[in-house]
């Protein structure tokens, strides 16, 4: 008896434990962004509590003296189109390599994911002439050209784990049916994916709302400036930090992507289980 309540004190203890350490950012987030100037730079006052009356100044400088909104539309944009183009090149080029490259599709998958390992601090010098050639500086669509150069590596490296995790026998008895291979795949192959690829477009959007490198490099105007470089540029002047602004527009560009990971954890659970897995 001792030892079962023991088991399951220890259990909600480190439960409890992991969601105030998780939980513990977006409370720093929350309580800074309605502090005070003079609180929040006050070293005898708590950090993690009001000592004086909450403010909206700082949310006011946010909406009024930034292009906050325009940060946020220009990331779900640029999101938008590079989770497209990802999953457009991601899923045939995984199916292939996974089912019909042989012994080489394995070494061509490790060589392809290799690439996503590049750091960006070494790629973003050659990309910036391809894009001045191209005519892109200082637009959107510079990012949209740019940033698959990671997503897809490693989609496609995350996407042929998952069919591997599909049995072949699936794909055979349709064939047996009379679909062809395309059809086979569409008809079949496709739904089951579904998990997969769903894990594919979250991780994908995360990565482009988090990158800074390349933003930072090929954008200047702010109207064009993605939620990553908008922030730290426009509240970040000289030796002036706006930390109540900065939480707060941190705090708000993180609900979205908090509330996409929420509603499709399960999904996201079932593809990387099926994806660790191989037949």
């Amino acid at each position: 008896m001792l030892k079962k309540i023991f088991s399951k004190g220890g259990f909600y203890g480190a439960l409890a434990f992991f969601i105030l350490f998780s939980a513990s950012p977006f409370y720093i987030m929350l309580i800074t962004m309605f502090k005070k100037s003079h609180d929040l730079f006050n070293p005898n006052n708590n950090p993690f509590f009001f000592t004086e009356l909450p403010t909206l100044d700082h949310m006011k400088l946010l909406f009024s003296q930034t292009l906050f909104t325009t940060f946020l539309w220009n990331t779900l944009l640029v999101g938008v189109a590079v989770v497209v183009i990802t999953v457009l090149l991601a899923v045939p080029a995984a199916f292939s390599l996974a089912r019909m490259a042989g012994k080489w599709g394995e070494s061509i998958g490790i060589g392809i994911f290799l690439t996503y390992l590049v750091p960006p601090t070494l790629l973003f010098i050659p990309l910036s002439r391809i894009v001045a050639i191209l005519g892109l500086q200082n637009s959107l669509w510079s990012l949209i050209l740019v940033y698959p150069t990671f997503t897809v590596p490693f989609c496609t490296w995350l996407l042929m784990s998952f069919f591997k995790s599909i049995p072949k026998d699936i794909e055979e008895q349709a064939l047996i049916d009379g679909c062809s291979r395309m059809g086979a795949f569409f008809r079949v192959l496709l739904p089951l994916a579904v998990p997969g690829i769903i894990s594919v477009v979250v991780f994908a959007f995360t990565l482009v709302a988090n990158e800074y490198i390349y933003a930072l490099a090929f954008i200047q105007d702010s109207a064009k400036k993605t939620i990553g470089i908008g922030l730290t540029t426009e509240l970040v002047r000289g030796d002036v930090f706006y930390w109540g602004s900065l939480m707060g527009g941190a705090l708000l560009a993180s609900i979205p992507v908090a509330l996409l990971y929420t509603f499709f954890l399960d999904r996201i659970i079932s593809g990387l289980a099926m994806g660790a897995s191989k037949r």
